[in-house]
């Protein structure tokens, strides 16, 4: 029954992000989702990275994210959605300050939601 649950949270976090990209993206010029299907790729894509690779990165990257107090994380999440970008086609970002903006916002509206990409439970 546990499983279940967390596949439909996995699911609900799915729809609610990609809700949350394709505002995001309707918002910021410099950010192209080519679908809707697209969109919520994107959703499901931001979620196994900020899983996977993201935890690494904040590890490794810890003396600069104490010494910037915890601005440098915003550097990091771009750089995972420019990862995204590299990987998922129909996505694309004009550049680096497009993703940082992205990333501000997609949390904003994230958090208006009521959802976090970050974890699954």
């Amino acid at each position: 029954m546990e499983n279940s649950s967390k596949a439909g949270n996995f699911l609900v976090k799915i729809i609610i992000g990609g809700i949350s990209v394709l505002i995001a993206e309707f918002l910021l010029p410099g950010i192209h989702v080519d679908s809707v299907v697209t969109g919520f790729i994107l959703a499901a894509v931001i979620i196994l990275i900020n899983l996977t690779i993201k935890p690494l990165l904040i590890i490794l990257t810890l003396p600069i994210t104490i010494l910037t107090l915890g601005i440098f994380l915003l550097v990091i999440n771009a750089a995972m959605l420019l990862l995204a970008a590299e990987i998922i086609p129909g996505f694309s970002v004009d550049g680096f300050w497009w993703a940082l903006f992205f990333a501000v916002l997609l949390s904003i509206i994230n958090s208006l939601f009521g959802n976090s990409l970050d974890s699954i439970n």
